[in-house]
């Protein structure tokens, strides 16, 4: 795979930036430059702008929607979106539901549920981890009994991320006791406004609102909101989970984060006429973390390229994704560390809109005390590092 733009990658280049200029809101970037979370309303806009072009999504085929774009061209647009400060659209529906159903969902889902993916009619999260079923997930205990033609659904989800936000969930549930604990689960599309559904928040360490537990209590999902067959739904899981552990990679934005910790090194003054982009010790590390960027950037290339030609990713997006996250944290340390006690003074309420209450330090000091004790969970969503490693010994070494 040749790395070199070509005159139409370039000309590419120029037709997404041209693209984000006009029609990229202002006060939207200025909110995801600065960190801030943006309102449901505002990313669910710029979805229906970029599905208006069919810009939306690029993992799903052209007749249903799909950008039709490159490899390479994914990664220019997926690069200027980041600079330019456009809102991340939530993955769960056009990334991770989005491809189970072209591949294994009814044609009937397919024409109901994915249009309107595309379009935000539903936002929808995910029901896959379980008080005591993370990374384990195989021995989830939210159960699912065949009444005729609903299932009834009892048991409890957390760490569901923007479920605040959801009018729907896809859910792993167990609908089968024989075999191994693999053997017995199923994949299920389940409105969020069916009686007996409680969703809770979950306040993280930053003081953010980003995830929640739900509480399933005698709730009816129709049968046909069954995806594929009963009792499949662990080789559906993995099949999406595969599709999540690509992205989490984040590779543009850990490039954005890089340039800024290089300005950010370059304007503190160390107190003796020297910056801190000048200790041996702070630049090494960074010089450490760009090198495993760029190697990683070409390794998700790749493993983007044998997804569009047709493949699923195997253990290589296990590999994208411990080194992945591995990089992101690093990078949210070496900020917090640039910014030194400022960063201290972190409060979420600094960047409320409407906030009346000022920054200590300077102005972007507040932001990365909060992101390096968030991105502490990304080495554990979308299956644990540690499960990673296991994922590879067996998929590589066959061990």
């Amino acid at each position: 795979m040749h790395l070199e733009y070509t005159a139409e990658d370039e000309a590419f280049r120029q037709e997404v930036r041209a693209f984000l200029k006009a029609k990229l809101p202002e006060k939207v970037s200025e909110r995801v430059k600065a960190g801030q979370m943006l309102t449901k309303e505002q990313i669910l806009d710029w979805q229906r702008t970029l599905n208006e072009k069919h810009w939306a999504v690029h993992s799903w085929p052209e007749e249903w929607g799909g950008s039709g774009f490159s490899p390479i061209q994914k990664h220019i647009y997926e690069e200027e979106c980041v600079a330019a400060g456009a809102p991340e659209l939530p993955p769960f529906g056009l990334t991770m539901l989005g491809p189970v159903l072209l591949k294994f969902g009814s044609e009937e889902q397919k024409a109901h549920y994915l249009p309107r993916i595309l379009n935000g009619d539903d936002w929808w999260c995910q029901g896959y981890s379980e008080p005591g079923a993370g990374s384990d997930l195989a021995s989830l205990k939210t159960r699912a009994v065949r009444d005729g033609d609903h299932y009834v659904v009892n048991g409890q989800k957390t760490w569901t991320t923007l479920g605040q936000f959801a009018d729907w969930i896809f859910c792993l549930v167990r609908t089968g006791t024989e075999g191994k604990p693999q053997e017995g689960i199923s994949f299920l599309l389940i409105d969020l406004n069916t009686p007996g559904i409680e969703m809770r928040p979950i306040i993280t360490i930053e003081g953010g609102h980003e995830v929640n537990e739900v509480f399933f209590s005698d709730v009816r999902v129709p049968v046909e909101n069954l995806v594929g067959e009963e009792n499949k739904g662990w080789t559906y899981a993995k099949y999406l989970l595969t599709h999540e552990r690509t992205g989490i990679a984040g590779v543009p934005a850990a490039k954005q984060q890089l340039k800024k910790l290089k300005e950010i090194a370059r304007e503190t003054d160390m107190g003796d006429g020297t910056k801190l982009i000048d200790d041996p010790a702070f630049a090494e590390r960074i010089a450490r973390v760009e090198i495993d960027l760029m190697a990683m950037e070409l390794t998700n290339l790749r493993v983007v390229s044998k997804a569009q030609a047709g493949g699923a990713p195997g253990a290589e997006s296990s590999m994208i994704k411990i080194k992945g996250t591995q990089i992101r944290q690093e990078l949210t340390d070496l900020m917090r560390r640039a910014v030194g006690p400022y960063a201290l003074a972190f409060t979420p309420e600094v960047y409320e809109e409407g906030s009346n209450i000022a920054p200590i330090g300077p102005e972007h000091a507040a932001l990365y005390a909060g992101k390096y004790f968030n991105y502490r969970k990304i080495s554990i969503y979308g299956g644990s590092n540690e499960i990673q490693r296991n994922i590879i010994t067996k998929m590589v070494l066959g061990l």
